[in-house]
């Protein structure tokens, strides 16, 4: 049903500007993912909403009660398709193996390939050889957002490791407020 769903959605989707990035239905909501090139407003979203809603009122592709969501990705979004790990090479991401695949199932590290049979990885922890999985190793996958220049906020709170595995102090600029 949803990729029923996804090739009805894809048309009126364009249509308002967007890009369909993903459709799922769980615990009665259906979600509905769009995005476009420098992100989603709200004006873009609301038109979504709107042509989203009328092409379910008119089709009624799903027989029981649902509610509608039109959202964007947000910063960490989930990856499903080989094209959106194609777009998400280069990026910091988070994916969780299938229990049968070997070594840890849940590995964190940049996406350096992604091709129609699966995803380059190199891991954060790992030797810096790229680990190869294909798509039906992987149960889920996301990119994960990564703080530039400072530690995340909980971090390490303006310390920072040196290779030598000593902690310093980062100098924290001030500036005055109005």
């Amino acid at each position: 049903m949803t990729l029923d769903l996804v090739d009805a959605l894809t048309p009126v989707v364009a249509e308002v500007g967007l890009e369909l990035v993903d459709v799922e239905l769980k615990s009665g909501i259906l979600q509905v993912t769009v995005d476009c090139e420098g992100g989603v407003d709200l004006e873009a979203l609301t038109n979504a909403n709107r042509a989203v809603s009328a092409l379910l009122d008119e089709l009624d592709p799903i027989p029981s009660r649902y509610s509608l969501e039109v959202s964007s990705p947000g910063i960490e979004r989930p990856l499903r398709t080989p094209t959106h790990f194609a777009k998400a090479v280069g990026a910091t991401v988070s994916i969780k193996t299938r229990p049968q695949v070997e070594g840890e199932r849940r590995r964190r590290g940049v996406l350096t390939a992604a091709d129609d049979q699966g995803i380059s990885l190199v891991e954060d922890e790992g030797d810096g050889v790229p680990v190869r999985l294909a798509y039906s190793d992987i149960d889920r996958a996301r990119t994960v957002f990564v703080w530039g220049g400072t530690s995340a906020p909980g971090g390490r709170g303006g310390q920072s490791k040196k290779s030598d595995g000593k902690q310093t102090e980062k100098k924290r600029k001030q500036v005055a407020t109005p």
